[in-house]
């Protein structure tokens, strides 16, 4: 939804404030392109931003809590939702974006059962501790398998 642009325009810290959004964020959302930069005051060269641009950042911050990466906030943004063939790249986006949840539950599944495999493997009452030595041995292990690139991380 875009709201009508309004007549009040805030600062920088005030924009964050409204939005949920620091004010790093704000400039680096304004660099990657999901925010339009923003005009500057004549008197003091503050940027200056109005109610559009506060829901803007309010819809990127609630993509992000969803671990949307910035090409998929970037789409849905540019997105109509007055248009039918929008409305389906809107769900195609979605979509790709679950595969990627799944896939990531499925790693954190693995992460998990991994971690509970060192977790059993000392209770703190031995001379030494089988968490470290496990780790160390992983270390050395690591050394000797070929470098290859890992999984692409989404965002």
């Amino acid at each position: 939804m875009v709201l009508a642009s309004s007549a009040l325009q805030w600062k920088i810290g005030e924009a964050a404030r409204r939005s949920g959004v620091s004010a790093a964020n704000i400039r680096y959302y304004e660099r990657e392109g999901l925010l339009a930069p923003q005009a500057r005051s004549s008197d003091n060269d503050y940027r200056l931003y109005n109610a559009d641009d506060v829901h803007r950042l309010r819809f990127i911050r609630l993509c992000r809590a969803m671990d949307m990466s910035l090409d998929e906030v970037r789409t849905l943004l540019a997105l109509d939702l007055g248009r039918k063939a929008d409305c389906s790249r809107a769900c195609e986006v979605l979509d790709e974006h679950l595969r990627h949840v799944r896939e990531r539950l499925a790693e954190l599944r693995a992460l998990e059962k991994d971690l509970r495999g060192l977790r059993e493997r000392c209770d703190g009452s031995d001379d030494h501790c089988h968490i470290i030595e496990a780790l160390h041995e992983r270390a050395d292990a690591a050394a000797l398998a070929p470098v290859t690139a890992g999984p692409r991380r989404h965002v």
